[in-house]
């Protein structure tokens, strides 16, 4: 499913598609009512009839809302829009470390930096009992990430 400029998807105004993924596609839009840049999560359509994936989907906003950490997306909402299920995050600007390392060589210090964050945010994770299966440098259907 693809939502085009200026679809509206709850109180979520989309402007673009910024990737897409395994688990769905990723939109930055418009919080129509808090008025900022958000990154919308949405399952493709056809995966309504498969609850497995859907509870899978939820699980995955329940867990991300529960955590509150500078290196791992804020989840401001998640629901449904007629057959459309959605997760709302914050929308980090940037460029994933993927993108800045082929750009240029990374430092020592930056490749340490960038490891201790990583294993900050894994730390606060696994003890809040989540597992995170699919970390990386920035996949092309993940949201940018700027490390901070």
């Amino acid at each position: 499913m693809s939502f085009a400029p200026g679809s509206q998807l709850g109180r979520y105004r989309v402007s673009n598609q910024l990737g897409r993924g395994g688990m769905g596609e990723v939109y930055l839009a418009h919080d129509t009512l808090l008025g900022r840049a958000v990154a919308v999560k949405v399952l493709p359509e056809n995966v309504d009839a498969m609850a497995e994936r859907v509870e899978r989907f939820v699980l995955e906003a329940k867990a991300a809302s529960a955590l509150n950490h500078p290196n791992i997306l804020t989840v401001f909402d998640a629901g449904r829009d007629g057959t459309t299920h959605f997760i709302v995050t914050e929308l980090v600007d940037g460029t994933t470390l993927r993108a800045h390392a082929v750009s240029r060589s990374l430092e020592i210090d930056e490749i340490v930096d960038a490891c201790i964050q990583t294993a900050n945010a894994l730390a606060v994770a696994h003890d809040a009992g989540i597992v995170h299966r699919d970390i990386g440098p920035g996949e092309p259907h993940a949201p940018p990430r700027r490390l901070r």
